[in-house]
């Protein structure tokens, strides 16, 4: 009989060990809920945060390679055209026709592996304008136009981030008021 009962006990110990090792459906809910709230969190606070990096990091990359546009220019006398290859120029140098000329470039004026890409994929624009057609008179203006088309992909949007001063009161809207696209 002792047996038997010492028997028993050791059955009920064994079941309540068993039934406490588990977790119980509600802390189960209770781990998804809290998951999905760190998730939401996430979703308000951080990703619109990227945004605002994104195109603080694209308005940096425009300030250095007005840098060194500016830099290439003082060194050559004018800036890169696309017969010399536009913003490459900045990294490779270019054939001149003119050895003269050639022997002027100091570069690369960006650092080595520099990408002239925007965080979205695409690639920096980068025109020369001519300002001696123009009858506007804005003298301060800069004698190029440098620019992303922005996370949308679309040029000519009000997601363009460019490269302005401030005289240029038509490209500031999308530095967002800030001389020089900082």
């Amino acid at each position: 009989m002792r047996l038997l009962i010492q028997n028993s006990r050791c059955k009920n110990s064994q079941r309540t060990t068993r039934s406490q090792s588990g977790f119980t459906l509600i802390e189960i809910l209770l781990v998804i809920v809290i998951i999905l709230l760190l998730a939401g969190a996430l979703v308000v606070f951080v990703l619109p945060q990227q945004e605002g990096a994104e195109k603080n990091t694209t308005r940096l990359l425009l300030n250095n390679v007005s840098t060194a546009l500016d830099t290439y220019r003082l060194n050559l006398g004018h800036y890169p055209s696309e017969q010399e290859g536009g913003l490459n120029a900045l990294l490779v140098k270019p054939t001149f026709e003119n050895e003269r000329i050639g022997d002027k470039w100091q570069g690369p004026y960006l650092k080595p592996g520099t990408r002239l890409d925007d965080p979205w994929s695409f690639a920096i624009r980068y025109e020369v304008v001519d300002r001696s057609q123009s009858t506007e008179g804005n003298k301060a203006a800069l004698p190029y136009k440098l620019y992303s088309i922005g996370p949308d992909g679309q040029p000519d949007s009000e997601d363009d981030i460019k490269m302005a001063t401030e005289s240029d009161p038509a490209s500031l809207s999308g530095a967002a008021g800030n001389p020089k696209g900082q």
